[in-house]
């Protein structure tokens, strides 16, 4: 066995918490399970990825089986990871049958026809999700194992998520594989980043509605203790206030927690008004921006606003749309000529 692929295991398994390693071992299925038998799992963590390297070492492991624990293990743990969403666009509107034998081939041809230098790994999983690994090398240098990108593809839908590597030149290379092996024409970044990949994947699949229904308040309770010499008056509209700022958050955002977004941003188009008489502008044109929300949890801290005296309730439709003008960006920039960079196929 290669050191580097040596090397590059006892890195990944010094990743995984201890009580983790047995069964994420067991998942990766590279080892047999009278070889696991034979592993010490209450040592330290150092010691138990040496012996896990020397029985790699007994089966010729190469760069592919490592690099498929090293997917196993971003799985599980996918929220260290940065995603962004990417829509694709077919020329119409048929459905074509989906061969993952065909998209792979097609993947791996299309990236190694441009480049040679670089490890390509699949991994199916059971939400009909393809998970796909590939380490960028150089026309010079082999690929670099610990800085690879992640593609997570979901057959028949035009949604993708990219948690990319640091050499973003790369990117252009990954998208035109993309749209070659699922055969769509175009893909475009849609500006959504968060690390909670399930959360982006609520937003886009639409498993995630906002909540529009009337909601009959409950009177708040706990936190509320009004001075005994306090107007009656007072008392009354502040909790009829708080209520009905409850009630309005309900209706807008639901009850249930929110989908973990960080990063959304999209650009806003309005006539500047202004007193005629000022002659402020000398062209009526309209007034550009781009918009940028970025937050630990973005939705929920919107949620918090109006609660916390920070806005008035209700919040702004600007504000309470942006899972939805993410689910339909694609189509609003497209209409209006404000597309983000793009990727072609020819």
């Amino acid at each position: 066995m290669d050191e580097t692929v040596a090397e590059y295991i006892r890195r990944t398994v010094l990743k995984i918490p201890r009580d983790e390693i047995k069964t994420m071992l067991q998942k990766w299925g590279f080892l047999s399970e009278a070889q696991l038998q034979t592993l010490n799992f209450h040592q330290i963590k150092e010691n138990i990825s040496q012996e896990v390297v020397h029985l790699c070492e007994e089966n010729s492991a190469d760069i592919k089986q490592a690099a498929v624990l090293d997917i196993i293990y971003n799985h599980i743990y996918q929220n260290k990871r940065m995603w962004s969403v990417y829509q694709m666009k077919k020329s119409g509107e048929e459905l074509e049958y989906f061969d993952i034998s065909d998209f792979k081939k097609k993947f791996k041809g299309t990236l190694r026809s441009a480049l040679k230098n670089v490890t390509i790994t699949f991994k199916e999983y059971e939400d009909n999700a393809i998970w796909i690994r590939v380490a960028w090398g150089t026309p010079y240098r082999k690929p670099n194992q610990y800085k690879p990108s992640y593609v997570v593809y979901h057959s028949q839908t035009p949604y993708v998520f990219i948690s990319a590597s640091v050499l973003k030149s790369n990117l252009p290379l990954l998208c035109q594989a993309l749209i070659v092996a699922s055969n769509y024409h175009d893909i475009r970044e849609m500006e959504l980043r968060s690390h909670s990949l399930n959360s982006l994947k609520d937003i886009v699949f639409k498993r995630y509605s906002q909540n529009f229904q009337t909601y009959t308040p409950k009177p708040l309770q706990g936190g509320n203790v009004e001075p005994e010499n306090a107007d009656i008056r007072i008392v009354q509209e502040n909790r009829s206030e708080k209520e009905r700022i409850h009630r309005l958050n309900q209706e807008v955002f639901g009850g249930g927690l929110q989908p973990k977004l960080e990063f959304a941003q999209y650009r806003l188009e309005t006539m500047f008004k202004s007193d005629p008489k000022m002659d402020v502008l000398d062209k009526k044109e309209p007034f550009r921006c781009l918009v940028k929300f970025s937050s630990p949890h973005l939705l929920e801290s919107l949620k918090s606003l109006a609660p916390a005296g920070m806005a008035d309730a209700p919040l702004s439709p600007l504000l309470t749309c942006i899972p939805h003008k993410a689910r339909n960006y694609f189509k609003i920039r497209e209409k209006k000529g404000l597309l983000p960079r793009s990727f072609v196929s020819p």
